[in-house]
């Protein structure tokens, strides 16, 4: 059984295609031990309860310094000893202890295609924003892995999707979610449950 934390900044719609996707046996062998979100206010934890899933926040404003916050952050994952950390629209950055104790177990979903419109500064709505101004074609998302680079980890699966013509970042965010995140993320998990995913010269493999 793979045991994964989810961790959170906002709504939790990924977090709930994860949770669907559990349900409709898509992803085989996978338990949500954990949602932890830095925002107290998150309806991702408001999604984790309603599932009998333990919903925790963590935010650094309790704390007195980012070392502190990082540092009890590590130990309260460390606790529940999962076996994978998916980063499903958390907005922290991720502290190099964290990376180098979960070296290839932790993956993000990130809404562009990268190398495209990724890297500091390009979260959420940015992104879309990003995409609208340059008037790309095409956009999409992207599951990798998590190194000490910000969006520079191993790629384990792209999907595109279609810039319409007159679409709004909103409009926009919203088809990449539906047609690429709230697929390839939970397909990316099955994968990794399945023993099909391995980081070979920095890259991410899929056996057939």
């Amino acid at each position: 059984m793979l045991k994964i934390a989810v961790l959170v900044s906002g709504g939790g719609t990924n977090l709930q295609a994860i949770m669907d996707a559990i349900d409709a046996g898509k992803i085989h062998n996978t338990e949500i031990s954990v949602v932890i979100s830095n925002n107290p206010g998150a309806y991702a934890l408001e999604r984790a309860k309603n599932k009998g899933i333990e919903a925790v926040c963590i935010s650094p404003k309790d704390y007195d310094t980012r070392d502190e916050f990082n540092g009890e952050f590590l130990r309260k994952l460390d606790t529940y000893q999962v076996d994978l950390v998916v980063l499903a629209g958390f907005l922290v950055v991720i502290p190099p202890e964290m990376i180098a104790s979960y070296r290839n177990r932790i993956i993000n979903i990130h809404p562009s295609l990268i190398p495209s419109f990724c890297g500091t500064g390009y979260y959420g709505l940015k992104v879309h924003e990003g995409v609208l101004e340059r008037g790309v074609k095409v956009t999409g998302a992207t599951v990798h892995f998590v190194d000490e680079g910000t969006d520079t980890g191993p790629i384990i699966l792209q999907k595109s999707v279609e810039v319409q013509q007159g679409d709004t970042p909103k409009a926009l965010q919203q088809r990449v979610m539906e047609q690429a995140e709230w697929q390839i993320l939970p397909q990316a998990i099955d994968l990794i449950a399945a023993g099909k995913v391995s980081v070979v010269d920095g890259k991410a493999v899929i056996a057939d």
